[in-house]
């Protein structure tokens, strides 16, 4: 696989293989061996060699032999270093956040929870000292932060969360206490990032246009193009749970009036059996509704229904619109997809126009669990640092 490097010298030539080494481990998660890899990145054996060495030399690669392997020295693949790269990733719910840490391949390991109260003060300022925390865990290893957040970001940094009354609250300042000045801090919509793991790790790996929608307390989606989410002109998209997609004229919170997610995720639950909704509070009593649902409980299963057809009816619209390969969901959306899937399915199929019924796009749960958000928080800070300009800042840390 040859490319244009843009390089003009040796020396700019090694970096941009070194990057492209670098990142094709991560992408196919320590997975592949050296020789595939050399293969892959149409490198000479001596030039692999000579790169694995001095990546090795740098901490930022390691190498453990294959579990299998034939006669002779044993297949050696490529992964992270014990004191190689991290990077902290940081999922800020309606209700609570978690933060983990990031290897390059892609392994994340939990690192905190913890719920808040609402407020920003109160949300920003627990989740800066555990941040601190790990910062100087760390020490230089840590290349950066990646945080999701559930609502729209815009300038990279202020963030809408309707739910809970924030109107153009400064992310990066709320973390300001807890992070040190030029750390590199990526501020991301939460469905937009899952939908990034989605396309990285899961099953919209290789497609080439997809939906991804992620359901919470309520409802986001973002079209996913060659890997990449569409953040729209002012990087504000991902926001497909604001249309108006219900047939009626209740005020949503975010300002619009009878928005898709009104009707889907576990407000939307909470409502339909008449619980006090909002506020980022009954996520408890959303489980024990699905809880209750897949025990046969009548009044349950109706709500999961309720849920499950309207996901469905707004699928039919998207796919309708956006012509995917695919459509992803994630959050309770998997719950939705399982326990209601016959109404899912009956209301996605009367919304579809004939020629997309004849060529059915695919509805697939996805495989990563509630991590998509912390994943694609992790991918944005290794798009930043596997790349020439990012591996210059890398400073190599002794084994202890």
């Amino acid at each position: 696989m040859r490319t244009v490097t843009g390089a003009t010298t040796s020396v700019e030539l090694r970096e941009h293989n070194r990057a492209r080494l670098l990142r094709a481990v991560h992408e196919c998660g320590a997975s592949r061996t050296r020789s595939q890899l050399t293969k892959d990145l149409d490198l000479a054996r001596g030039t692999a060699s000579v790169l694995v060495t001095g990546l090795s030399e740098d901490s930022l690669l390691h190498e453990e032999p294959s579990a299998e392997h034939g006669r002779g020295r044993p297949t050696q693949i490529p992964g992270p270093h014990p004191c190689g790269p991290v990077a902290l990733a940081a999922d800020l719910r309606e209700d609570g956040w978690e933060i983990a840490a990031g290897e390059l391949g892609g392994r994340i390991t939990p690192l905190a929870a913890r719920p808040h109260d609402g407020t920003p003060e109160g949300a920003f300022g627990p989740l800066a000292a555990a941040l601190r925390t790990h910062l100087q865990r760390y020490g230089s290893r840590a290349v950066g932060i990646g945080l999701a957040v559930p609502g729209p970001v815009r300038d990279d940094r202020l963030v809408d969360v309707s739910h809970l009354g924030w109107r153009a609250v400064d992310a990066v300042a709320g973390l300001a206490s807890g992070i040190p000045a030029g750390t590199l801090l990526h501020v991301g919509n939460d469905t937009a990032f899952a939908a990034l793991a989605e396309a990285r790790r899961g099953r919209m790996a290789g497609v080439r246009v997809g939906l991804h929608l992620h359901v919470d307390f309520d409802l986001g989606g973002v079209l996913v193009v060659d890997g990449r989410p569409l953040g729209g002109a002012t990087g504000v998209g991902a926001e497909f749970g604001h249309m108006p997609l219900t047939g009626r004229a209740d005020p949503c919170l975010c300002g619009a009036r009878g928005c898709w997610a009104m009707e889907v995720g576990a407000n939307a639950l909470l409502r339909h059996l008449g619980l006090a909704a909002g506020g980022g509070r009954g996520r408890d009593q959303a489980q024990a509704i699905l809880a209750r649902s897949g025990k046969g409980d009548p009044e349950a299963a109706e709500a999961v229904d309720a849920g499950a057809r309207a996901l469905g009816r707004g699928i039919a619209a998207l796919v309708n619109a956006h012509d995917p390969e695919i459509v992803t969901l994630s959050g309770l959306g998997v719950d939705l997809f399982t326990q209601g899937r016959a109404a899912l399915s009956e209301a996605y199929l009367a919304g579809l126009m004939r020629i997309r019924v004849e060529r059915l796009p695919e509805l697939a749960p996805s495989e990563l669990g509630w991590s998509g958000a912390l994943l694609g928080a992790m991918e944005s800070v290794f798009d930043a640092f596997l790349t020439p300009e990012g591996l210059r800042t890398w400073r190599p840390r002794e084994r202890p």
